[in-house]
Formats: C-alpha cells, sequence, structure tokens
C-alpha cells in the first residue's frame, strides 16, 4: 500500500519557492532506516516490513532482542514500526532506506502522537458550546444533560471531560517541498502531528494514484566502496 520512513519533528519554519512565495513547513529528520524483518502472507497472513530507527545502546536491549537485531547485522534500534504493502517487497533484510525514496512534490501522510494536553472540559476536548452566562443559569461550562431518565444510566459515546491528547493521528496530503539526502531531513509543508522531537511515520498518501514498485537498488546503500568498485570496473570496460 504504501511506501514510508521513520523519523523525528525538529521543529517548523518556513521558506520561499521560485515564484517567492512563502511556504510553512515542518523539518523531519530521517536518519537511515534498517530493515529489520519482512513479514510475508505464508508466514505471517500479511505483507510488511519492520524497520528499525535510531540506534540504543546494547546494555539497554534484552537477549531476544538482540537476537533480532542481530539477523539483520544492525545495531539494537530504539524504535521499531511497521510499514505495509508490496513496494517495500524487494528490499531485503538489513538494507537501508533513505530519504531518497521520495520526490519532491510528493503527497504523503504523517502519522504522530498529538501533544498531550491533560484533563480538559467538553469546550476545549470535544468543542461545544458553553451555556448562558446569565445569573441563575446553572450550566455554564458544564456538559449538559447525562441522557433521559429511561435507562438510568450514562451510554456510551456521551461527550463528557476527561484527559486530551496522547493519541495516534494522521494528517493526509501534505507535500514534500524538499528532500536533502546530505543531512536526511525532509520538508514538509504544514504542520505534522506531534511535539518537538517526536517519532513520526512518513509515508506516500493512499489517495494518490498506484505508482509502480520501488527499485532498492536507486534508494538503499548498502557498501559504498563495493558500489565505486563497481563503477570504475564499468568505466574500464
Amino acid at each position: 500500500m504504501a511506501k514510508g520512513i521513520l523519523g523525528t519533528k525538529v521543529g517548523m519554519t518556513q521558506i520561499f519557492n521560485e515564484e517567492g512565495v512563502l511556504i510553512p513547513v515542518t523539518v523531519v529528520s530521517c536518519e537511515p532506516n534498517v530493515v529489520l524483518q519482512k513479514k510475508t502472507i505464508e508466514n505471517d497472513g500479511y505483507e510488511a516490513m519492520q524497520l528499525g530507527f535510531k540506534d540504543k545502546r546494547v546494555k539497554l536491549a534484552n537477549k531476544p532482542e538482540l537476537g533480532h537485531f542481530a539477523k539483520s547485522n544492525s545495531k539494537p534500534k530504539r524504535y521499531l514500526r511497521e510499514i505495509s504493502g508490496q513496494e517495500l517487497g524487494n528490499f531485503e533484510v538489513g538494507q537501508e532506506i533513505r530519504v531518497n525514496i521520495f520526490e519532491e512534490g510528493e503527497i504523503v501522510d504523517v502519522t504522530g502522537t498529538s501533544k498531550g494536553k491533560g484533563f480538559q472540559g467538553n469546550i476545549k476536548r470535544h468543542g461545544q458550546h458553553r451555556g448562558p452566562m446569565s445569573h441563575g443559569s446553572h450550566y455554564h461550562r458544564r456538559p449538559g444533560s447525562m441522557g433521559s431518565i429511561d435507562p438510568n444510566h450514562v451510554r456510551k459515546g456521551k461527550n463528557l471531560p476527561g484527559h486530551m491528547g496522547v493519541e495516534t493521528v494522521t494528517i493526509q496530503n501534505l507535500e514534500i517541498v524538499k528532500v536533502d539526502l546530505e543531512r536526511n531531513i525532509l520538508l514538509v509543508k504544514g504542520s505534522v502531528p506531534g511535539p518537538k522531537k517526536g517519532v513520526v511515520i512518513v509515508r506516500r498518501g493512499v489517495k494518490t494514484s498506484a505508482i509502480e514498485p520501488l527499485d532498492p537498488a536507486n534508494y538503499v546503500v548498502v557498501n559504498e566502496e563495493s558500489q565505486v568498485e563497481e563503477k570504475t570496473v564499468e568505466a574500464q570496460e
């Protein structure tokens, strides 16, 4: 279904395009992701790719985790996420995925964890209107009626005060303004969910038209020295 990469939200800034129009963008830092595992229909019932993001100290990983990371010859990773779909099926375990799987102008969906707001009332949490503020009105910012008398209980789904935020939020149809392979960053037009340093997943937009599967040779750097040797051999021929 989709191609994607893990990254962290750095913050927002603004740039100017060629026409001089100001564009607000979010900077997403995407260190190279490592393919840790491939899920197949035969073994797991679905197709997906497990990606690892950001190294962590070896002492913080237990033995099962170390064994899992050893299969891909990678260091222990702090964050593990799955990207579903067939487009990543050509990548092998242990390869790195970089920001150049995306192109400038491409439409993506960004998923992250929203900021925590603590305990909030109905007006802020659910966008309800307040009641009359005149003297004698016992209904200012309260949630209002709890329901009819007949059920003798509050029905499920009633909008009430409670904890707000810290939810998985996806914003669709955001545009990739710039891809910086040297610094491993993406500039995404508009805002993305979550606080600074929050982990986000950048995926190809589900509402965009289908594109041919990726060719790993164009996006993955496994061993730079071996690639240099191959280029010299081709030049001699």
